[in-house]
């Protein structure tokens, strides 16, 4: 069923020819929502001489003319251009009309987007392309919603743009005019304009009418599922289930329990908050279910268009008089008049199919998977110039990416990126934050580009490791790097045989906590070098066994203090040399005793106490005159051991040359 009409006109029109450069012989025109209109021209030129830069990428749009009365057009950029066969006054040009949007399937990048709402992200790429025929249909809530981290992956403009707006429950359809077409992106098949034309249903009309109705009309119901529920995780809460659900609309002639029984189940719903999570919810539902009940018709009512609702009337069934919405038309049109050199009689014909669904039905692209990163990917920690370390209260980093060519490898080159470590529990555990300029391995969680995870670190040519290789190949070791400043901590095992080793290094201090017991065995030599002074408390007893000789020398003053008893037993002799005096005071008895004799000797003059008597001898010997006792040198207190044991911060010895003493 076509309409036919000795008044209707085709035309097409290309903003870089004048109006009478072609007669359009043929066009369809197929739209859909969500999806880019397609034009096939089939033109006649009386010129032969057009080259496909006169037209390709410019702009051109076929209007449609009843009586000399404009209708409509499809506007859109020449895509294509085929030169055919030339005849005795025509050539034939064949020319694929696109949307300007189409321009975004021919560039394809990896790009990364920050804090950034939906609006923004798409508004960016149009701006880029030249596009500024576009507008948004949609609630305030996809311009203030900010996206934390958003990756563009190995994918055109249009694909990115086509999927965040699947997920996120936006579609798109055209409006045309003579001279532009405008993308409109919608949340809400309630916000669609509605045509006035009246779409009048005729069931016994054929062949062709100067009449527009629509005939054909069959409406069919499919399997869907029933319910969608999308689950989630973020290490912010770990705890919470992220859990959402929708239920359709319309299922009577689904089973009873059909919102169970055909329930969608995914993880990762791809959200991080509740709002979110409900938002991509609905949208997924609203995809899965955009075909479970839908109509076809055929028409010659030129006003319909992709994206606009209509008003059926005249149908035998009455339910199906109701509102319509057009998901998808094709429109087709002859006008054999044009091809003057063949004298035709045919007249100008146009038909079209329409896809359609109930008006008050919500309606979504299946076009919300992202791209899969195939495996891991190397990049470098990065931050703010004047650090070596940045992260935040997780010990989460920054990265470069080698393939992002938008990012100056700053602290705004990426999220906060979390950092796999060894063992991680509630306050314990390994800890290494990976620093400015460290290469490191990032894993993608399900393959998601836009949730990357550090999960090792590598050396490279400029990040060598700490010893030579393969000459150290023997060697474990971990050593850090002074922050802001040189030296290094070190902890190293040397496994080499015969010279195993185990090697510690603190750059500076070193403390050691040790809430019980410490058991020390050294099977031969230990060797301890102290640069400066040594403190040693002990709290209770302390033994000390030494089964060869004990050779200790003081170079200064040695003092001792003892509150209670000093017991020494000595199974050999006893010697001591004092270059100065010795002092002795007792404020009880001092007992001196001797198996074999006792001797006080003074230059030549000595007292001997023996088992047999007392033998004194002097140059005089004075009793009860003469002489003084002479002075009693005293010890000093020893206050450096009156430190109380087990309380106070660790002594930690300092070594002088690394303190400049």
């Amino acid at each position: 069923m076509t309409y036919r009409g000795s008044g209707l006109r085709f035309h097409f029109k290309a903003d870089t020819k004048s109006d009478d450069s072609f007669n359009l012989l043929s066009f369809s025109f197929s739209e859909h929502l969500s999806s880019l209109f397609e034009g096939k021209l089939t033109l006649l030129s009386r010129r032969d001489d057009l080259e496909a830069e006169d037209l390709v990428d410019g702009a051109g749009a076929i209007s449609l003319w009843q009586d000399g009365a404009y209708l409509r057009s499809f506007h859109g950029v020449i895509s294509g251009f085929t030169r055919g066969d030339s005849g005795y006054h025509h050539t034939r040009y064949e020319l694929t009309l696109v949307p300007a949007f189409a321009r975004l399937m021919l560039r394809r990048n990896s790009r990364i987007f920050q804090t950034q709402s939906l609006i923004s992200i798409v508004s960016t790429l149009l701006d880029e392309m030249g596009i500024r025929d576009y507008a948004f249909k949609c609630d305030s809530r996809y311009e203030t919603e900010q996206r934390e981290y958003c990756v563009q992956y190995r994918e055109s403009d249009f694909a990115f743009i086509a999927r965040l707006a699947a997920e996120a429950g936006l579609f798109w359809y055209f409006e045309h005019s003579e001279d532009r077409h405008t993308l409109v992106f919608c949340d809400s098949t309630s916000k669609l304009p509605a045509l006035s034309q009246p779409f009048v249903y005729n069931a016994t009309s054929g062949g062709q009418s100067e009449t527009p109705f629509v005939s054909r009309f069959s409406f069919n119901k499919q399997l869907a599922p029933g319910s969608v529920e999308l689950k989630d995780y973020s290490f912010k809460n770990p705890a919470y289930s992220f859990l959402n659900r929708d239920i359709g609309q319309q299922l009577e002639h689904h089973q009873s329990n059909a919102a169970q029984l055909y329930q969608h189940y995914d993880y990762p719903g791809r959200y991080k908050s509740d709002n979110q999570g409900r938002l991509l919810t609905v949208a997924r539902l609203h995809a899965l279910r955009s075909g479970s009940e839908t109509a076809q018709a055929f028409s010659n009512q030129m006003a319909a268009a992709s994206g606009y609702k209509i008003h059926l009337t005249d149908h035998p069934e009455t339910a199906f008089n109701r509102d319509w919405l057009l998901v998808a038309v094709t429109h087709t049109g002859e006008q054999g008049a044009a091809a003057e050199e063949a004298n035709s009689t045919t007249a100008t014909t146009y038909q079209n199919t329409l896809h359609l669904i109930e008006g008050h039905m919500p309606w979504q692209s299946l076009k919300w998977e992202p791209p899969k990163v195939d495996g891991p990917q190397i990049a470098t920690v990065v931050g703010p110039d004047d650090e070596e370390i940045y992260c935040d209260e997780y010990g989460r980093v920054k990265i470069q990416f080698p393939w992002d060519r938008y990012g100056h490898s700053d602290d705004q080159s990426s999220c906060w990126v979390r950092v796999s470590q060894g063992w991680a529990g509630g306050q314990y555990g390994v800890m290494a934050i990976p620093r400015i300029g460290h290469e490191v391995i990032v894993s993608f969680l399900e393959g998601d580009p836009d949730q990357p995870i550090i999960t090792g670190r590598t050396y490279h040519a400029v990040n060598k490791p700490p010893y030579p290789l393969p000459a150290s190949k023997t060697v474990t070791v971990l050593r850090t790097d002074t922050h802001k400043g040189d030296g290094f901590n070190e902890l190293r095992f040397e496994d080499e045989v015969d010279k195993e080793e185990i090697y510690v290094r603190a750059q500076k201090n070193m403390s050691i906590h040790v809430l019980n017991s410490k058991d020390e065995r050294v099977e031969y030599n230990r060797s301890t070098s102290i640069g400066h002074d040594e403190t040693l408390v002990v709290a209770n007893d302390r033994k000390v066994t030494v089964e060869g000789d004990q050779d200790h020398k003081t170079t200064g003053a040695y003092r001792g203090r003892v509150d209670q008893d000093h017991l020494y037993s000595i199974g050999g002799d006893w010697a001591q040399r004092v270059a100065g005096a010795i002092g002795l005071s007792a404020d009880g008895d001092i007992t001196l005793k001797s198996g074999s004799k006792i001797t006080l000797q003074v230059g030549g003059s000595f007292v001997t106490v023996h088992g047999g008597g007392v033998d004194i001898k002097g140059s005089a010997i004075n009793l009860n005159s003469g002489g003084s006792p002479g002075g009693l040198p005293m010890p000093a207190n020893a206050a450096v051991l009156k430190a109380a044991a087990g309380e106070g911060a660790a002594f930690v010895a300092h070594c002088p040359a690394a303190e400049g003493l």
